[in-house]
């Protein structure tokens, strides 16, 4: 396998470790520093981008939002993937009210329709860190209706990475300490047990309504702690040249900037 993509499509992990242990036995120097890597998304290329929202019950609380009683599904596009490392360009002559919200993303490895929440974590390829960057005035554009396309799909508004984690490797995704830092300000603090709808629940709803494919990516949802969530005497909105760091337990460090 060549590509992060096509391990997945393929589900060639063994293939994928051959490669690196051969590269490490032939003795040339085909390995760099991380600190000297430009990475790109973890995924390149989803059929499907499912967003989950007001998946957390102190989110939904600070929102002023009834605790769903279903999964609040909506989509992002391939044009809003973006990077660690990556820099996010603010649109400005259409939004002003940008917004950071820290996720866990779900990268589904096997063909799933209409499976049980039992067997629904079989189905994953792994996870990685993510952000669901929103631009809320975009996305609350009258302050009644909600407008979720428009608001969160911009161009680089999906950060995710650095790494894709296999789910042997992570364990128990619902047991994850998740956090958010702007320009190294604590903003949110929590932990995927908080979630109203786990990985397993997602997954089987939304196999239930559509096929998801080998490289679909689900993000399941932020915590509380956003701006959008504050007072509007105390919001205060991300602009240019902040930087903003995302963390999942065990997934690593997901650092972009703002331009």
């Amino acid at each position: 396998p060549a590509t992060t993509d096509a391990v997945i499509a393929g589900r060639d992990v063994e293939g994928l470790m051959a490669v690196v242990a051969g590269a490490a036995a032939s003795k040339q120097d085909l390995f760099i520093d991380e600190g000297s890597a430009q990475f790109g998304p973890c995924i390149t290329n989803p059929e499907k981008i499912i967003m989950l929202g007001f998946n957390y019950r102190k989110h939904a609380m600070e929102v002023g939002v009834p605790i769903p009683t279903a999964p609040v599904l909506f989509s992002k596009y391939n044009n809003a993937l973006n990077s660690h490392g990556g820099k996010i360009p603010l649109p400005v002559k259409a939004a002003k009210k940008f917004d950071y919200e820290v996720e866990l993303q779900v990268i589904i490895g096997k063909t799933a329709r209409d499976v049980s929440e039992a067997e629904a974590l079989g189905y994953v390829f792994g996870y990685a860190t993510g952000n669901d960057f929103s631009a809320r005035d975009l996305q609350y554009r009258d302050g009644k209706s909600s407008q979720f396309m428009i608001g969160k799909t911009s161009d680089g508004f999906m950060p995710v990475g650095p790494w894709l984690v296999g789910a042997e490797a992570l364990g128990d995704p619902q047991k994850l300490a998740i956090e958010c830092r702007v320009n190294g300000e604590q903003r949110q603090n929590s932990n995927t047990s908080d979630m109203i709808f786990s990985c397993a629940q997602i997954i089987a709803y939304a196999s239930s309504i559509m096929t998801l494919k080998p490289g679909d990516l689900i993000s399941t949802g932020t915590p509380e702690g956003v701006i959008n969530g504050k007072p509007p005497e105390k919001q205060v909105w991300l602009k240019a040249g902040d930087k903003v760091a995302c963390s999942v337990e065990k997934l690593g460090e997901l650092r972009f900037e703002l331009t």
